[in-house]
This record gives structure tokens, C-alpha cells and sequence, in this order.
């Protein structure tokens, strides 16, 4: 509440560019914005790197396909070209197999997005040697690529790669600070310098401009500072929560936790047919004990750890589940 303040759409805001220099530096980018959402610094990096009629690579349960309204067509006139594979990945070849050829009949194959950590892969961290094999191929096909690093804390941290050496490969690199790091606000995209100057024009275009947003880019840096390694807390009460729903009869982990187990702070867990309810219902249930999740397919439930979730809480949920179940 103390920060600073300025004006960010005139670019003298000091909290933000602070915050912005910081997050850039730490990507080992030349600059980087500050928006309001992930989903605006998604889409303003596709923007960025495209043109309208292009289309896009990207894994089919990918965060820009499921979850951002329709945005690369809607925004940028992009198509996307979905790539299956288990946790949210997909090989360096899966890939250049969908390039297109040059032929006046196909779309103009031009950006590939990765996302680290999936979240439709419960959480699943992205190894770094697949992810450079992805962006190598890409460089090489003439593509651009961006990762939407909403977790990428998390990936970092489960994996011991510095944030550095996962944006190294992409052009562009966003990140979220609301979510595991528990900032009320915001999420920043980072790149070179000229395609940074392109995205603060298009985020204007967008609506993203908040004035003073010095405010919420002072929390935001707070978060980057102090509420990293604590990441490590959130990955180990959902190892923890997990071995309990196991032990509960009528669920099981999701199939994205069978050969690597819970990786960060994500667990997706099923409720079997005999139970009697839906994922909704329980989630409903839950709820009015006082346990908040969310029911992501019939009858799939995702439940995710934070820093407003401790050791003691996990008991009380896996008690509260118990019971509804």
C-alpha cells in the first residue's frame, strides 16, 4: 500500500518498472510487461509473433486452447493445431510432424507454445532437456515459440533448474504471480526488447493499461522475493494429499499421476461411478464443509495446494472427503 506510484500506460509508474526489470533480469530476457491476467499475456505474445491466417502448435489440453475464451482466433485470426500426449507434452518430432509444408492452401505454421507446469497434466513439470529438444526444432523450422509459464515457480523448483535456463529456448515467457506465490494480482510476459514494445501496445489494445497499478506490481514483486522456495510446502502437502486419496474407496489418482506420482502442487483424482455422486455433487458437499475444489470433468476433481493451504488443513480436507464419500 506504500509503493510508489505513477502512471504504467505512460510508462513512468516506478513499481511496475521495478517489478518488470526484476522479472526480466530473472528470465535472463532483455524487458518484459506487466498485465493484468496470464490469459492477456498469452494472448498478447501470440499476437506478437503472429499474423492473422497463421496457425499455432500447441499440446490439446493447453491452457490457450482450453481456457482463454477462443482467444487466438477471436484476438490474433490464428489457428491451432492440437497435439496430443500424456501430461501435457509433446515430443520435438510430434511437433515438426505438424509443421505445415509451404503451400498456398494451408495456414502458415509460425508459433509453438509449451506449457510449464500443465495444468491439465496435474501439474506435470516439463523436463528440461524435452523442452530444449521442442525449441531447438522449432528454431530450427523458423518458428517462433512462447511458454506459458503460469507455474513455471513450481517446474523450478520441483526440478532444480533455475527460471533461466527453462526460458531459455522461447522468445517470449509469461508467468503468473497469483497463483502459487499468492500475489492478488497479475502475471508478466518477458522477451526481447522489440517484441516487448510490440506487446505493450497490443496489451493497450486489449484494455490492460491499469494507470497505478504500481499497487498490485509492489505485491507482485514481494511474492517473486519471499514466496519461492516456500513452493517446496505446497508440493509436499499435495504428495500428502494424495497418498490420502488413495486411501479412501470409491476414488483413485487420475491417470496423469500414474507413473510420475504428484509433481508440484496439482492433484486430480476420479470418483468412481459407485459412489453415488458426481464430481460436482461432492464438490458441492465439500463446500459446505468448508473445503474448496473443483470438479474439471464429469467425474474428475482438482484440488490444488497454495500458501493459504497448511499441513493441518490437508488432515481436514481428506476428513471432510472421507465423510462426503
Amino acid at each position: 500500500m506504500r509503493a510508489p506510484l505513477g502512471d504504467d500506460v505512460l510508462g513512468d509508474d516506478p513499481s511496475v518498472k521495478l517489478l518488470e526489470e526484476r522479472f526480466a533480469a530473472l528470465l535472463g530476457k532483455e524487458a518484459a510487461c506487466y498485465t493484468p491476467s496470464g490469459t492477456m499475456a498469452n494472448q498478447a505474445a501470440i499476437k506478437a509473433q503472429t499474423n492473422p491466417g497463421d496457425e499455432i502448435i500447441a499440446h490439446e489440453g493447453s491452457h490457450i486452447i482450453q481456457y482463454e475464451g477462443g482467444g487466438p482466433a477471436a484476438l490474433s485470426g490464428c489457428m491451432v493445431r492440437a497435439l496430443p500426449g500424456a501430461r501435457g507434452q509433446f515430443s520435438a518430432q510430434a511437433m515438426l510432424d505438424a509443421v505445415r509444408p509451404d503451400n498456398v492452401h494451408f495456414p502458415r505454421t509460425r508459433l509453438v507454445v509449451l506449457e510449464n507446469t500443465h495444468n491439465r497434466g496435474g501439474g506435470a513439470v516439463w523436463p528440461l532437456a524435452e523442452a530444449r529438444a521442442v525449441t531447438d526444432a522449432a528454431r530450427g523450422a523458423g518458428l517462433a515459440t512462447h511458454l506459458d509459464g503460469a507455474r513455471l515457480w513450481n517446474a523450478a523448483v520441483a526440478s532444480g533448474q533455475a527460471m533461466r535456463e527453462y526460458a531459455a529456448g522461447f522468445d517470449t515467457v509469461s508467468c503468473c504471480f497469483s497463483k502459487g506465490l499468492g500475489a492478488p494480482v497479475g502475471s508478466a510476459l518477458a522477451g526481447d526488447a522489440a517484441t516487448i514494445a510490440k506487446v505493450r501496445r497490443i496489451r493497450k489494445l486489449f484494455g490492460g493499461g491499469m494507470r497505478q497499478s504500481g499497487l498490485l506490481a509492489a505485491a507482485c514483486s514481494f511474492a517473486m522475493e519471499h514466496h519461492v522456495e516456500r513452493l517446496r510446502e505446497d508440493h509436499a502437502n499435495a504428495r500428502v494429499f494424495a497418498d490420502g486419496v488413495r486411501s479412501i474407496p470409491g476414488l483413485s489418482l487420475d491417470a496423469q499421476h500414474a507413473d510420475h506420482g504428484v509433481e508440484t502442487n496439482i492433484v486430480l483424482f476420479r470418483v468412481d461411478p459407485g459412489v453415488g455422486l458426481d464430481a460436482k455433487a461432492v464438490c458441492e458437499r465439500l463446500a459446505a464443509r468448508g473445503v474448496l475444489m473443483l470438479p474439471t470433468a464429469p467425474r474428475t476433481i482438482r484440488a490444488v495446494t497454495h500458501l493459504d493451504v497448511h499441513r493441518a488443513m490437508i488432515d481436514q480436507a481428506l476428513a471432510a472427503l472421507r465423510q462426503v464419500v
